[in-house]
Formats: C-alpha cells, sequence, structure tokens
C-alpha cells in the first residue's frame, strides 16, 4: 500500500506535531507501507521522511521544479520527482497513492485534503482518506464539515468519506482497516 501524506513545511510548529510526525513516519516504514509525499525537507514533511528513512522504508517525494531550485526539497529522498507546477504535483501524488493521510498543516494541506475529499465524493479517488487530528488541530474543520452535513450541503453519507485518529496508530489502523466507503460514490453525489 502506498500512502499519500500531506502535511506541513513549517518549523516554527509545537513539538508535538513534530513528534507525531515522526512517530508516523516509523509506523508506516515498519509496516512496509510505502509513502508518497510532497518532497519537504522541513516541518512535518522533513520530520516525516526522516523518520521513514531512518526505518529505511520506501518514501517518494514529488516536488514542483521552483521549489526545488529554492533548495526546499529533502536532501535525503532519493526517489523524488519534480513537477511543473502544484497542480501537477497533486495529480501524480493522487497517481500513485492507495490511500490520503492529512497531517496538521497550513493553507496548502487543507486544499489537498479538500481536494482528496473532493474526489472521493465524485468516486475519482476510492482510497481511505485519514486525518490525523494531533491536539484537536482539525478540531474546527471537522465542526465546519459537521456544519456542512447539518445544513444539507453535504449529505450525512459523506462524512463517511474521511476519518478522523487522534493518534498515530489510531490512524495506522484506519489504513490497515482500508474500508471502502460506498460501492457507487456518484449515484449520491447530487444533492
Amino acid at each position: 500500500m502506498t500512502v499519500c501524506i500531506f502535511a506541513s513545511s513549517s518549523s516554527r510548529i509545537n513539538s508535538e506535531y513534530a513528534k507525531a510526525a515522526s512517530h508516523l513516519g516509523t509506523l508506516l516504514a515498519n509496516a512496509g507501507m510505502d509513502v508518497v509525499f510532497g518532497g519537504g525537507g522541513i516541518g512535518l514533511m522533513g520530520k516525516l521522511a526522516d523518520s521513514v528513512l531512518a526505518c529505511n522504508g520506501k518514501i517518494t517525494g514529488v516536488i514542483p521544479g521552483f521549489m526545488k531550485e529554492e533548495g526546499w526539497d529533502h536532501p535525503g529522498v532519493k526517489e523524488m520527482i519534480i513537477t511543473r507546477d502544484m497542480g501537477e504535483r497533486k495529480k501524480k501524488m493522487f497517481e500513485l497513492a492507495d490511500a490520503v493521510l492529512a497531517l496538521p498543516g497550513g493553507i496548502g494541506t487543507l486544499e489537498e485534503l479538500a481536494e482528496a475529499i473532493t474526489l472521493k465524493q465524485l468516486g475519482l479517488f476510492k482510497g481511505s482518506i485519514v486525518i490525523l487530528n494531533t491536539l484537536d488541530f482539525y478540531g474546527s474543520l471537522i465542526e465546519f464539515l459537521d456544519h456542512m452535513v447539518d445544513g444539507e450541503f453535504l449529505r450525512f453519507e459523506h462524512k463517511g468519506i474521511w476519518q478522523v485518529a487522534s493518534t498515530p496508530e489510531e490512524a495506522m489502523t484506519f489504513l490497515l482497516k482500508n474500508e471502502n466507503w460506498i460501492h457507487d460514490p456518484r449515484s449520491i453525489a447530487k444533492i
């Protein structure tokens, strides 16, 4: 199984987020899961990659050329796919992934998670989508998603698109279950 990780590139955040990302990388590598990530060398992306590499796990970075030119890529990741732009980067990451796992992150991570949910809602991505809610980082987003359901902007069934994990271990449990959501997502895509 290849797990696509979306995560922060900020190195200024609470160290508990970094500990969770490092622990998750160790768990993924020890479980024999391949990792595809945004290719960054700092923040949660860097911590995750460091731990996967330390455990001799397989990790692939996908990074736009301009980011590589800026030196933002992880120097230890040998398999680095260079894309023309951010859109091509996401497309490639989804193509390589069997599942998506979102760690805490900024607007880029939020946008990637939202696209994953949209693709699954439309039946264009079939894998698990797990949100790692370290320190209740995504609490407000989860409330907002519930608000969308309450207002009937999403169906109640759409809440099954994503799973929320509080710990890296719980995230691994969701990934290993790899439960399909529904057979024909398009049958309920129209509200």
